[in-house]
């Protein structure tokens, strides 16, 4: 057999030199890549720069636009909310005219505002004697209406507009007002139990009288045959009455029910002024200009005067000269006198315009810091001093005030010989204590036991929950819920019966908050100037018209059910409209106070200032709701719906 074949190697070997190239040849294709990765971000780099600088831009051009617009937007506000300044100026002209449409009505009223008036007035009523409960009752009715203007003007007045002295003066007029409305009352009760033997009923022998007016209703009951065993009064044609005990019954007594539709008995609470640092700049430098005026004035007037006294005196020294020189002087005087009013009165109307702008900017102020301070929130809890004392700011009285008293009977009139003797206590109509402070045997059990008494709820007042019964507390002048007991409520009779353990003042209160927080709120454009209000709450369903200075309340609803109200239909100006809408039971007018008893989300005053005068301007064109989102943001924001109305 022939060698075999050598085989031949398929792997051929690689040389150095061709190792160094392919290593040469891969370097350069990383490199190549490496390059195009980066000439690739590079460019993308690039066009994102680009991208991002065209959005730039136009971000830029929509801000200035925007800023345009925004500027543009600015001033039509600034026209616009003119008309807030403005409004007040024509409050201002309107109060300022009050005295003058008074005294052109010419109906012998004294104006309120004028503290002199009002002096002469309630001393020439002090001096009036021996007027009848009639004639006290017409009487009250201009009072009644003279303390109705007098809290007006404290509520409506700008406090920085009200001197310290000013409102003191007003309150002082209303304190002496009701007070001697109700010694005039306590005289004429006086004067009609004097004739109670007279005005006996035949069958009970007892004397029974009802005098019934818009703003008062008199019960009165003599005790006259002192029968023991007639212990149940009740008035004729009422529900109204008390259940009496023995010692009272065998007593030479009275019983009054003096309901009266207002309440005289709260205190007044005084109100807030404005110290020196918390009035707008613009009345400080209001006010320094017009004293600096005042006094320039003066200084004028003081200049013409030396002026006129020494050209006199010069003349009467002169008097023996030629009468040329006489006549010379006072000519040149009144040249000179004329030259200095022309000239005073051409710098008045050149300070015109800056004077009219620094006006306008005062009341823009004044109006903001009003505004203000009705959304601002009182930092300080109103505390009770008391156990037992009623929280006025927690609870409203409602109703009106019920004036319950043991009287003595005072000695009847005697016919003898046709001439009528009446014998006239000095001390004059005296309460009768019960129960008495001290006695000479030890009281047996139950011996003064409290007195049930029986009343009818005012039908114009609306009561969500039955009505808690408070008493007044004369020595700490407040009122309380102690010595009451046994409260019962008809709703359907609108009686409450309770007993207490001596009377006196009692009023019936509501929760002032029974109505917060609101379930919706919606306010819809009319027309120009004129919207529609529209409340919800818990209980009721509101809808109160709006007209220029003007509210009405259109429409009640009480659990989904109407309910016709007494204040349907009228139109009164704010303050007026509240208080009666208050008065009535209907309260969804946040106080001061009013985020210590309601949880809701408070927000920051100016913030919520701020939203309502924009929701003032545009709600004749535009409607507003309630927002679930309000509740949610914080503090800084204000969450509301706003479509085309």
């Amino acid at each position: 057999m022939g060698p075999k074949p050598k085989k031949i190697s398929s792997k051929k070997k690689i040389t150095k030199a061709e190792r160094l190239r392919l290593l040469q040849e891969e370097e350069e294709r990383r490199l190549k890549e490496e390059e195009e990765a980066r000439q690739k971000f590079e460019k993308e780099e690039q066009e994102r720069l680009e991208t991002q600088r065209i959005e730039k831009e136009k971000w830029r051009q929509l801000e200035k636009k925007d800023l345009e617009r925004r500027s543009e937007e600015l001033e039509e506000l600034s026209l616009l909310e003119c008309c807030f300044p403005e409004a007040e100026r024509l409050k201002r002209e309107t109060r300022a005219l009050a005295q003058w449409k008074h005294y052109l009505q010419c109906d012998g009223s004294p104006d309120p505002s004028i503290a002199q008036e009002m002096n002469t007035f309630i001393s020439l009523w002090e001096e009036e004697t021996n007027e009848t409960f009639e004639q006290v009752i017409e009487k009250s009715k201009l009072v009644l209406s003279l303390i109705e203007k007098l809290k007006l003007i404290l509520l409506e007045t700008p406090s920085c507009d009200l001197e310290s002295r000013t409102i003191a003066q007003h309150q002082g007029s209303i304190l002496r007002l009701q007070e001697l409305l109700s010694q005039k009352v306590d005289v004429a009760t006086e004067l009609l139990l004097r004739e109670a033997s007279t005005l006996a009923d035949l069958d009970s022998g007892n004397m029974e009288k009802i005098i019934q007016d818009e703003n008062v209703t008199l019960y009165v009951w003599a005790n006259l045959k002192k029968n023991p065993r007639y212990r149940s009064v009740k008035f004729s044609e009422t529900q109204i009455g008390f259940e009496i005990p023995r010692i009272l019954a065998t007593s030479d007594v009275a019983l009054r029910l003096l309901h009266t539709r207002y309440d005289h008995v709260t205190p007044l609470y005084p109100n807030t002024i404005t110290k020196e640092d918390h009035v707008p700049t613009a009345v400080k430098h209001f006010k320094e200009e017009e004293h600096t005026e005042k006094a320039v004035t003066e200084d004028k007037v003081f200049a013409e005067e030396n002026t006129t006294n020494q050209a006199a005196e010069s003349q009467s020294r002169q008097e023996t000269e030629l009468s040329f020189v006489q006549e010379e002087e006072p000519n040149t005087e009144a040249l000179e006198n004329i030259d200095v009013r022309k000239a005073y009165y051409q710098e008045e109307e050149n300070s015109k315009g800056p004077r009219h702008e620094l006006e306008m900017r005062l009341l823009s102020e004044v109006v903001s810091a009003a505004q203000l301070r009705l959304v601002e929130n009182s930092v300080d809890f109103p505390h009770t001093n008391e156990e037992k004392e009623v929280d006025l700011c927690h609870f409203s009285t409602l109703g009106g005030v019920y004036h319950l008293d043991i009287l003595e009977l005072p000695p009847q009139c005697k016919p003898v010989k046709g001439w009528v003797l009446v014998e006239i206590r000095q001390e004059g109509l005296q309460r009768f204590t019960y129960p008495p402070e001290t006695t000479e045997e030890p009281d047996p059990e139950n011996a003064f036991p409290p007195i049930e008494v029986t009343l009818e709820v005012r039908e114009n007042v609306i009561f969500f929950e039955d009505p808690k019964v408070i008493r007044w507390d004369a020595e700490g002048k407040i009122w309380k819920t102690d010595g009451i007991s046994e409260v019962f409520y008809s709703r359907e009779d609108r009686l409450i019966s309770f007993c207490l353990d001596t009377l006196g003042p009692v009023t019936l209160i509501q929760d002032a908050h029974i109505n917060m927080p609101y379930r919706s709120w919606e306010l819809r454009p009319l027309g120009v100037n004129r919207v529609l209000m529209t409340v919800t709450s818990l209980f009721t369903e509101l809808q109160i018209h709006i007209k220029e200075n003007l509210c009405m309340l259109a429409s009640v609803k009480l659990r989904s059910q109407d309910h016709l109200s007494h204040l349907e239909g009228k139109w009164m100006t704010p303050i007026p409209f509240i208080l009666a809408m208050k008065e009535a039971g209907l309260n969804v007018f946040p106080s001061v106070y009013s985020h210590f008893y309601v949880v809701v989300n408070n927000k920051v005053p100016l913030v919520e200032m701020k939203a309502y005068r924009q929701m003032a301007l545009l709600s004749s064109a535009f409607a507003f709701s309630w927002s679930k989102w309000n509740m949610v943001c914080n503090s800084t924001r204000v969450v509301f719906r706003l479509w085309g109305g």
